[in-house]
C-alpha cells in the first residue's frame, strides 16, 4: 500500500506544475490518498472543497492519474470522517449527479407496482450473483430508478462478498476506455480489467448500439464472463428488441437472461418517495404538500427528490413550515429548465423535419406525400405527448386542422408504434434529441 501513497505524491507533484501555487496549496495539497481499486482512485477531502475540486480541477486530476498509471482513471472522494461513504465525481459513477451524498441501496428503494418485479430480480441477483438471472437486463425511461437498482446490487454484493471484484461502468465509459486502449495499442490491460471481474454492471448499454468495434469487444467480454459463471447486469432506456442497431448475437444474449422493465411510478409510490426524501432531509411536509408534489411530478423520480431538496432550502431561508405555495415554487424551479410550449413545438417540428429530410414548412402544410404525411403524424403525436396543448391548439399549428384529424393522427401513430419497431426507435431518438437540446 505504501507504493500507492508514493504514486499519489508523485501525481500531486505533477499537479503542482499545472496550477498556480495558491490553487495547489488551497485545493489540491489537502487531498489525501485512501485507496486504488480497478480503475478508481479514492481521495479524502472535506465536502465543501470536494464540490469546488469537482468543478474546477477534476479533469486535471484524472489526466495526471491516467498519465501516471497508463490507462483511464476515475476519481472519487470520501469525507475525512466517513471513509466508507463513497462520493463519486458528478456524472462519473452510479450516484445521483444531483445529490452526491446519496448511496443508493435496497433499503432506500421505494417499491411499487411499477418496479416491484425489477426490484425482486435485482435483489435475487445481489444475493446469488452468477446463479440467479444472468444477464439481468433492466430497462425504462430516464429517472425511474434503473441506476438506483444497479447501485443497490453493487453495494449489496460489496457488503456480503467483500472479496468480489465488481466493475460498475456505463456504455459510454466502456466505449471511451476501449478507444483509449486501442489508441495506445494496449488492449491487454482493457481485457484484463473487464474480463477478470466477478460482477459487471453496465448502465445505459444502449450507447454501444451503433458502434461496431465496441459491440465486438463487448460480445467477447460478455461471453468470457458468462462462460465463467460471472454476473452481468445491464440497464437501458429500451428493451433489446428495440435496439435496432445492436448486433443480433448481442441482442439474443441480452434476451437470454431475465428482462425487467420499470414504468412511471403510481401516485402512491410517488408520495412514498417524497415522504422518504423528506425524512432523509428532515423536512416536515404535510400530507397536503406531499400529495401536491406527487400529483404534479409524474414521470421522474429525480425531479421528486429535487423538489424536496428545494423545499428544504426554502424552509431554511424562510424558517416556516413548507406550504403549497412553497411547493409550487419549488416545482417551478426544478422543472424550470423545460422550454416554454412554443419553443418546444418548434424544437419538435424542426427535429422531425431533420430526421425525415423534409422542411418544417412541409410538415405544417397540407402536402400529402407519404414521407411528409408520416413526418406530420410523428410531429403531432410528439407535441401531444410532450406539451399540454389542447387538440384544437395542436390543430392550429398544422394549417388549422380539425381536432378530430388530430385525434386520428395520434391514434394511428400509437397503433404503428406498437408494431413498427423501426419507427418506434426513430420516434424515441427524436424525443431524446429534443430533451437534450
Amino acid at each position: 500500500m505504501d507504493s500507492f501513497y508514493e504514486i499519489w505524491e508523485t501525481i500531486k507533484e505533477m499537479l503542482r506544475t499545472r496550477v498556480t501555487e495558491v490553487a495547489y496549496n488551497v485545493w489540491l495539497s489537502p487531498l489525501k490518498f485512501v485507496s486504488f481499486q480497478a480503475d478508481t482512485i479514492t481521495l479524502s477531502i472535506s465536502d465543501f472543497k470536494r464540490k469546488i475540486i469537482a468543478d474546477k480541477f477534476s479533469h486535471l486530476i484524472e489526466e495526471a492519474c491516467s498519465e501516471t498509471f497508463g490507462f483511464p482513471v476515475r476519481v472519487q472522494y470520501v469525507a475525512p470522517d466517513n471513509p466508507n461513504a463513497l462520493q463519486s465525481e458528478p456524472g462519473a459513477g452510479p450516484d445521483d449527479p444531483d445529490d452526491d451524498e446519496i448511496v443508493y441501496t435496497f433499503d432506500n428503494f421505494i417499491i411499487g407496482p411499477s418496479n416491484r418485479f425489477a426490484h425482486a430480480a435485482a435483489l435475487n441477483v445481489a444475493n446469488n450473483p452468477g446463479k440467479a438471472y444472468n444477464p439481468l437486463f433492466i430497462y425504462g425511461h430516464s429517472g425511474l430508478g434503473k441506476t438506483h437498482l444497479l447501485s443497490a446490487i453493487m453495494h449489496e454484493i460489496q457488503k456480503n462478498r467483500p472479496n468480489e471484484i465488481i466493475l460498475y461502468t456505463s456504455g459510454e465509459q466502456f466505449t471511451n476506455e476501449l478507444i483509449y486502449h486501442l489508441k495506445e495499442h494496449n488492449t491487454t490491460v482493457f481485457h484484463e480489467k473487464y474480463r477478470g471481474c466477478d460482477v459487471l454492471l453496465v448502465d445505459d448499454i444502449q450507447f454501444i448500439s451503433n458502434k461496431e468495434t465496441t459491440q465486438e469487444e463487448f460480445f467477447h467480454t460478455f461471453e468470457t464472463l458468462k462462460n465463467a459463471g460471472k454476473q452481468i447486469v445491464l440497464s437501458s432506456d429500451r428493451p433489446p428488441r428495440e435496439m435496432l442497431t445492436l448486433e443480433e448475437r448481442l441482442r439474443t444474449r441480452f434476451e437470454g437472461g431475465l428482462i425487467a422493465d420499470i414504468q412511471a411510478p403510481s401516485l402512491e409510490t410517488r408520495m412514498a418517495i417524497v415522504k422518504q426524501k423528506a425524512e432523509e432531509l428532515n423536512v416536515d411536509l404535510s400530507d397536503e404538500v406531499v400529495t401536491f408534489i406527487a400529483e404534479n411530478i409524474k414521470k421522474n423520480i429525480r425531479q421528486l427528490e429535487g423538489t424536496v431538496k428545494k423545499i428544504k432550502a426554502y424552509q431554511e431561508v424562510e424558517g416556516t413550515r413548507p406550504n403549497i405555495a412553497i411547493a409550487k415554487k419549488a416545482i417551478s424551479d426544478i422543472m424550470g429548465d423545460n422550454p416554454p410550449t412554443p419553443v418546444t413545438i418548434e424544437n419538435i417540428i424542426n427535429e422531425v423535419a431533420r430526421t425525415f429530410n423534409v422542411s418544417p414548412a412541409d410538415i405544417r402544410s397540407e402536402k400529402r406525400s407519404a414521407n411528409i404525411s408520416q413526418a406530420r403524424q410523428v410531429a403531432i403525436y410528439l407535441i401531444h405527448e410532450v406539451t399540454d396543448l389542447s387538440l384544437s391548439a395542436i390543430g392550429a399549428e398544422f394549417s388549422n386542422k380539425h381536432y378530430s384529424t388530430i385525434i386520428y393522427s395520434i391514434q394511428e401513430m400509437k397503433k404503428k408504434l406498437e408494431t413498427n419497431m423501426s419507427l418506434k426507435a426513430t420516434v424515441d431518438d427524436i424525443l431524446k434529441n429534443i430533451n437534450e437540446s
